[in-house]
This record gives structure tokens, C-alpha cells and sequence, in this order.
């Protein structure tokens, strides 16, 4: 699992049920991250906790930018950096729509282009 930079610290009590999240080495990976984001931050939004709604914001917003850097980093393979500039439009639609994003999801791994994609992800 991703740590986080170090300019990027997280507060108690948040520490304890963000520290570690972020993950994206597979689309499964990926999945859980945003499934749990996505949890996270309609708890936070239930109890009026901006500071918990911008962490989860943040985690994804960096999340989107790691995969966005290996999906145009040359020296990874063309099947990883596909992979990975899918995972980054994951974060973004996330990020745009977090309400939609479930519905987004299963409509995206049922077309034919993901399914394609997914028989990749082995040999990325």
C-alpha cells in the first residue's frame, strides 16, 4: 500500500482510517481504495466533517496523479501504463461524480475495452 509524502500529513483521528488506503497495483486494488473513499467520505459528509471530506478528496486527487505519472512514464510497459491511465480516470471520474461513480464502475468493467484491459493486467 502507497504511503503518503511526507508534506501530506494526516490528523487524528483520520490517521487511523485513511493511513494506508491508497492503493491502486491492480484494478482490484483500485476498486477497494475508492469503494472505501467513498465510504469514508459519506461519513464524513453525514456528520458535517469537512476536514474528512477533504482528506478523502486529497487521497484521491493523489492517487489520480501517481497513475497518471506511471501512465506517461516511458519506461513502463505499454500494458502497465494503460492500466494505469484507466486507474487515473478512476480517480477522476470519482473526483468529479463520487455519487455516480459505482454505477460508472459497473458499467465501464462490463465493456468491451475494460474487459480487454483486465486480460492485460497479468501480463503488466
Amino acid at each position: 500500500m502507497a504511503r503518503f509524502p511526507k508534506a501530506f500529513v494526516i490528523d487524528p483521528p483520520y490517521e487511523s482510517e485513511l493511513q494506508g488506503v491508497l492503493s491502486f497495483r491492480s484494478f482490484a486494488d483500485a476498486e477497494r481504495t475508492l469503494s472505501r473513499l467513498q465510504e469514508l467520505r459519506q461519513k464524513y459528509l453525514a456528520e458535517g466533517d469537512d476536514k474528512g471530506h477533504e482528506y478523502c478528496r486529497q487521497i484521491a486527487l493523489l492517487g489520480r496523479r501517481r497513475a497518471e505519472l506511471i501512465g506517461r512514464n516511458p519506461k513502463v510497459s505499454e500494458v502497465k501504463r494503460k492500466q494505469k491511465l484507466e486507474v487515473a480516470a478512476w480517480f477522476r471520474i470519482w473526483l468529479e461524480t463520487p455519487d455516480l461513480w459505482q454505477d460508472w464502475l459497473e458499467m465501464r468493467k462490463a465493456s468491451r475495452s475494460f474487459v480487454e484491459l483486465l486480460q492485460s493486467e497479468g501480463r503488466g
